[in-house]
């Protein structure tokens, strides 16, 4: 990498992460694990919502973090905060990830894969969107459920496409559900969202090996967890990806966007031009207005 491109890399991640974690104002749990919780974020006062007593449309945020336990949702609570200050109530989703122990110890060799968990990751994810209706019921009355967007931003991002296609899963899979999920759409943020060319491509240290168990259960199990092969899904979908992203390149993106237009399906691609990885979840920068912007046109 060019000594300019690593600098401006280096610069995108150091503002991204260099807003203090914005604590929630309240916090369900979906499960007895842990991680098995959602942190939820209200309307702020003097943002974008004209009137504090209409309903307003939710928001669900997956975390990215190549599916490993270093990195957990507190990292985006200053993008949830963003949303809220737009207007939107949002649900911060914790799942389990793989590589440490919850509490913070580092897994025995084996017991837990390096990225992800198979199946506890999705089992998670699956379970948090079942619940999510009646915890938002009792968290906030103001949340409109019928007005929800799904986003998620690079290992995240998959997860969200995930979660918006169980109803195409093999019908031998546990997630399955027998009809789409109520959502206005997703927009998923540098999404690894075909996992044969992000493993094709190494991205972040071939998680989406891991993510499937390594070895030949990555064949055998692909076809329960790649986006890019759960196609149609019949739900609105954008993408949004930067350009010089070298964390999780474009052409994963613009993979799952053909993909989609093979299975008869438009998936919008929105990409950014001199935009890396991080700057889609920073509040600082110009991407973040524009995510925010594809999930209001979403939303509202």
């Amino acid at each position: 990498m060019p000594d300019d491109a690593a600098a401006a890399r280096a610069a995108e991640e150091e503002s991204a992460f260099s807003h203090p974690p914005v604590e929630p104002d309240a916090t369900a749990a979906y499960g007895d694990h842990p991680d098995q919780v959602i942190d939820f974020y209200a309307p702020r006062p003097g943002g974008e919502a004209t009137d504090p007593e209409a309903l307003a449309p939710l928001v669900v945020v997956l975390h990215g973090g190549a599916w490993r336990a270093r990195y957990d949702r507190r990292h985006v609570t200053p993008f949830a905060d963003y949303l809220a200050r737009r207007g939107f109530v949002v649900a911060n989703v914790e799942y389990r990830r793989g590589g440490e122990e919850a509490g913070g110890g580092v897994a025995g060799e084996g017991s837990v894969p390096p990225a992800g968990r198979w199946p506890d990751t999705f089992d998670d994810v699956a379970a948090a969107l079942d619940a999510l209706p009646a915890l938002v019921r009792e968290v906030f009355v103001r949340a409109d459920a019928r007005r929800m967007v799904l986003t998620g931003h690079s290992a995240g991002g998959h997860l969200a496409l995930w979660a918006a296609a169980r109803h195409v899963l093999p019908a031998d899979a546990p997630w399955r559900t027998d009809r789409p999920a109520p959502l206005r759409g997703v927009v998923a943020l540098a999404p690894i969202a075909d996992i044969e060319v992000a493993e094709e491509l190494g991205v972040c240290d071939h998680a989406s090996r891991q993510l499937l168990g390594g070895g030949g259960a990555f064949a055998e199990r692909r076809p329960y967890a790649d986006p890019a092969l759960l196609l149609p899904t019949g739900i609105a979908t954008t993408l949004v990806q930067g350009r010089a992203d070298d964390v999780v390149p474009h052409q994963v993106a613009e993979s799952y966007a053909e993909a989609a237009a093979k299975a008869g399906e438009v998936a919008g691609l929105t990409l950014l031009e001199d935009v890396g990885h991080f700057p889609l979840i920073d509040p600082a920068a110009d991407a973040c207005a524009v995510v925010a912007e594809e999930i209001a046109q979403l939303a509202w």
